[in-house]
């Protein structure tokens, strides 16, 4: 049996959960305890033990024991192949952990100024003022991260020939902007119907459904636009 050790907020988290449904493979999730005030803390004994990282999410299969959403993907495709979630030829498969990379470390780096907003208001309004006045400037660069992946999708139904793992790396970051009040995709309607279809998917829609439920519950509510 697998066992996904899962944050509710943890966009990594998710990452590897829509990879599981995709691919149709059962797992038990242990939901590690998670507020806006203190995060993690204290860790999940398990998870300490288990990532000498001491994040979520860890995944173990029959012994094995795995972090970091991106190897435990690709151990996935690689112990499962029967729904691949990278492509057939080494270009492709080359490519998708391209835009794999760049939702992880680029558009991640564009949405942490905007984090703030789903926790406690600080009181002290010039701390306030100058978190909003960062949030503003990584707004405009994720607009321009939006413009960049309007292009790459280049009219297709996915990043890749079919969908990949690419693709459900990208949704969570483009979700989570949405989460936090970023930009819409206005002016980008192969990205916004891109992601709109994605969403319908079950294993999309489970995901979305649950964070908003785990923000109604834990997060300062954000309108997004």
């Amino acid at each position: 049996m697998i066992t996904l050790y899962s944050g509710p907020l943890s966009l990594f988290s998710w990452k590897v959960e829509i990879a599981l449904r995709e691919k149709g493979l059962r797992f038990e999730r242990v939901m590690v305890p998670f507020n806006q005030t203190t995060g993690y803390d204290p860790k999940h004994p398990e998870v300490l033990a288990l990532n000498p990282k001491g994040q979520v999410p860890v995944l173990s299969d029959a012994g094995l024991v795995l972090y970091d959403s991106t190897v435990i993907i690709e151990y996935l495709d690689e112990a499962y192949p029967e729904i691949p979630l990278y492509p057939g030829s080494p270009a492709e498969r080359a490519q998708c952990r391209l835009d794999e990379l760049f939702a992880d470390e680029i558009l991640l780096q564009a949405l942490k100024p905007l984090m703030h907003r789903t926790g406690p208001r600080p009181a002290d309004p010039a701390r306030r003022a100058a978190q909003e006045a960062d949030a503003l400037i990584a707004e405009e660069t994720l607009a321009g991260h939006h413009a960049r992946l309007e292009e790459r999708l280049a009219g297709r139904a996915f990043f890749g020939p079919v969908l990949c793992a690419a693709d459900i790396t990208l949704f969570m970051g483009l979700l989570f902007g949405r989460r936090l009040g970023g930009p819409s995709f206005a002016g980008h309607p192969g990205l916004s119907g891109w992601f709109s279809r994605l969403g319908e998917r079950p294993a999309f829609a489970l995901a979305a459904s649950e964070i908003a439920e785990a923000d109604r519950r834990l997060s300062v509510p954000v309108a997004m636009r």
